[in-house]
């Protein structure tokens, strides 16, 4: 049975059996699991972090962003998290998914090397020595 709404459980670990309808988070561990939306009873995890999923809490429920893409699994799902409601998206073909993944990549990629580049940590200390100065 497809899923309609999830809630939020902060976590430290991640407990064996998931539980349908619940996001499981692990901010020591920068990760969430949930089970597939689908019902399928796949166990989904995402990791957190500036480059992959963020998770925000509001009156209104979790939300978990980007979309969960279940390539890798049977069914293929495909939806969003948002405030506590799953949203479902259209399936993608095997090119959306390719592009989809090239994108990520990418965008990993630029985030660490703005981060970890010499200009990169240069333009870092800039803005620390900038907020100490009130600039």
């Amino acid at each position: 049975m497809k899923t309609r709404s999830i809630t939020l459980q902060n976590v430290e670990f991640m407990p064996k059996e998931l539980q349908p309808g619940i996001l499981y988070i692990s901010e020591r561990f920068g990760t969430a699991a949930h089970l597939c939306a689908c019902g399928c009873g796949a166990k989904i995890r995402t990791p957190l972090g500036p480059t992959e999923w963020a998770v925000k809490q509001s009156a209104s429920g979790v939300s978990l962003w980007p979309s969960v893409g279940n390539w890798q699994k049977a069914c293929q799902s495909h939806y969003i998290i948002r405030d506590g409601k799953i949203i479902w998206c259209g399936q993608w073909t095997p090119e959306q998914i390719a592009a989809g993944r090239f994108n990520e990549e990418t965008r990993r990629r630029a985030y660490y090397d703005a981060r970890y580049t010499p200009i990169g940590r240069f333009r870092k200390f800039w803005r620390w020595l900038a907020s100490l100065l009130g600039k």
